[in-house]
């Protein structure tokens, strides 16, 4: 992961090669919170496949990239 601070920031860094996915920091915030709030309880048990990509969904991150395999 890099943070940027634009996404002019971004091109130049990127040099002409295409780029993966990018987000905001309040969406990379969302995303973490919604990925990792609920693991501290001692019953906790890892999210399914299926679980885990209702969260990129629910937060509109959606395309081949935010597809999980």
């Amino acid at each position: 992961m890099n943070l940027f601070r634009s996404e002019e920031h971004v091109d130049r860094w990127l040099g002409g090669r295409e780029p993966g996915a990018t987000l905001s920091v309040a969406k990379l915030s969302e995303l973490a919170h919604a990925w990792w709030s609920d693991r501290l309880p001692p019953d906790w048990r890892p999210h399914t496949r299926e679980q885990n990509q209702a969260v990129l969904d629910g937060l509109s991150l959606t395309g081949k990239f935010w597809r999980l395999p």
